[in-house]
């Protein structure tokens, strides 16, 4: 995520995922969001799409959406993480009248939360919504109270039962996404995690021991130094000495002649 000023407009950039089997309309969600447009034919998405939206949710804030469209193959292709970097918060779509596409969301949401955190911290997932799409196919295919416990167990913050054919709660979910990601950040901002306290802590300690050690080097070298210098002295006194000595023989041997 970035933030930059323009004038008094504030503008906020943020990375979403959009993620599930394919087959489950995230390219016609993604179509209907940010051209207002639905495809009936089905293009599979190769590896990855990009796509755009503005959104004005104050008179000073504005929030340029970055909607990822990872394609299901993908994950088993590639190395899917180097998607995740600087994600703010993602979408998880199954299609209501296939029950079977949940299981592809629970292995997606697993696999994001072991590779993204909010932000800088350690420990907080990034914002998760469910859609449960193509409910024009099959009105009663949904059992909301599974999907309430559903979400309980896997860390949604919430559920939308959507259609991109009709353009049922398209906009509500991406609202209530961009909702949670400010929520987020202000929870973040105001609570760090302790285990990033705690890594600066180990930081730190590892600092003061590298410090520490290049301490006792440059005390060993000073020994060393002092050493070899105290070994020149006594080498020094030593041929002195010896020169002394080698005088008095000679002015001893021209007082005996």
């Amino acid at each position: 995520m970035s933030m930059e000023e323009s004038g008094k407009v504030v503008k906020f950039l943020h990375k979403v995922l959009v993620v599930g089997d394919h087959g489950v309309g995230k390219t016609n969600l993604i179509n209907r969001l940010v051209h207002n447009e639905f495809t009936p034919e089905y293009n599979a998405t190769d590896a990855v799409n990009f796509s755009n939206k503005v959104m004005q949710i104050s008179p000073d804030k504005v929030v340029y959406l970055q909607l990822w469209d990872i394609a299901e193959q993908d994950r088993y292709e590639s190395n899917t993480s180097m998607y995740f970097k600087f994600t703010s918060g993602a979408f998880a779509v199954f299609d209501s009248s296939r029950p079977d596409t949940l299981d592809s969301v629970t292995k997606w949401k697993n696999e994001i939360d072991s590779e993204v955190h909010f932000k800088k911290s350690k420990e907080t997932p990034i914002p998760f919504i469910l859609l449960a799409n193509k409910t024009d196919l099959d009105k009663n295919a949904i059992d909301p109270s599974q999907l309430d416990q559903y979400c309980k167990d896997y860390g949604f913050v919430k559920w939308f039962e959507t259609s991109a054919k009709d353009n049922i709660n398209v906009e509500e979910a991406v609202n209530y996404l961009v909702k949670s990601i400010f929520e987020t950040e202000a929870q973040v901002r105001d609570n760090p995690d302790e285990e990033s306290n705690s890594g600066d802590a180990d930081d730190k300690a590892t600092s003061d021991n590298e410090s520490s050690d290049e301490e006792s080097d440059l005390s060993d070298i000073d020994d060393q130094s002092t050493s070899d210098s105290d070994s020149s002295d006594d080498e020094s006194d030593s041929d002195d000495a010896n020169e002394q000595e080698k005088t008095d023989k000679e002015s001893s041997d021209d007082k005996t002649c």
